[in-house]
């Protein structure tokens, strides 16, 4: 039994490896043979191009004189691959210096801020266990009234008070 699941694994691995084949390669086969055939096509039906352009221009030809008077032009083609590089590798660390500058002053912002609202929550914190404190004297005080004024009632009805 575990011979021929054997191969059964490996027929359906061959057939898995040539399906994912056809699909990675098939396309560009398709496309490949349907141009081929296209090419055929056409060049049956038309002529070969007959061309008299003339060569594009270069730049040096259109404007032969452009910026040869300008003495910053002349020392910016003058510098070397490696000044450029260079220059530009001290641009990018004064962005990145910038940007970090920027983040300093943002991140101490942010701390002074948090640092801020943790004072306002520790008062608030503070006010809520006043009140809560107050509010439990406030509570015992009348339980105490309560039962002062209670003994004095049953005081008065043992004299002959009956009440309201």
């Amino acid at each position: 039994m575990s011979r021929r699941s054997g191969t059964c694994l490996r027929c359906c691995l061959v057939v898995f490896a040539v399906v994912s084949a056809l699909c990675v390669s098939g396309p560009a086969l398709y496309w490949k043979f349907k141009k081929g055939l296209r090419l055929r096509a056409t060049s049956l039906s038309c002529s070969p191009c007959i061309c008299d352009c003339p060569p594009p221009l270069s730049l040096l030809k259109i404007a032969p004189d452009c910026g040869k008077d300008d003495p910053d032009l002349k020392k910016e083609m003058e510098k070397q691959f490696v000044d450029l590089l260079s220059e530009e590798l001290k641009l990018q660390e004064m962005v990145s210096e910038e940007h970090v500058h920027h983040m300093n002053i943002t991140f101490g912002e942010a701390r002074r801020l948090a640092s801020q609202y943790q004072r306002e929550a520790e008062k608030c914190n503070t006010a809520t266990e006043t009140c809560e404190a107050a509010r439990e004297r406030a509570e015992a005080l009348l339980l105490r009234e309560r039962k002062i004024t209670s003994s004095w009632e049953q005081r008065a009805r043992k004299l002959g008070w009956e009440g309201e």
